[in-house]
């Protein structure tokens, strides 16, 4: 069986900003998020997620993470209803 990776986008409910990222197990990094494990959102507690895309390699979560933080990824979120 093939691995799974997840792009996944949080909400901070603290300062309702958002965070892109790409995991392999996306219950045990939301986990990791909000127990404050992970530097760059530490200090943002607690998250939800709001948005996650299904990736089929390493390979293709990371670009597909990469897209999504460029200014034409900000406006595929816009239209979708994020920012």
């Amino acid at each position: 069986m093939n691995q799974v990776y997840w792009v996944y986008i949080l909400k901070s409910l603290k300062d309702q900003k958002y965070y892109i990222g790409q995991t392999n197990n996306l219950e045990h990094r939301l986990a990791q998020h909000n127990s404050g494990k992970v530097r760059a959102t530490k200090h943002r507690t607690p998250f939800v997620l709001v948005y996650k895309e299904k990736c089929y390699s390493t390979e293709e979560a990371i670009k597909r993470e990469k897209f999504l933080k460029t200014h034409k990824g900000y406006n595929y979120l816009k239209r979708l209803g994020f920012y």
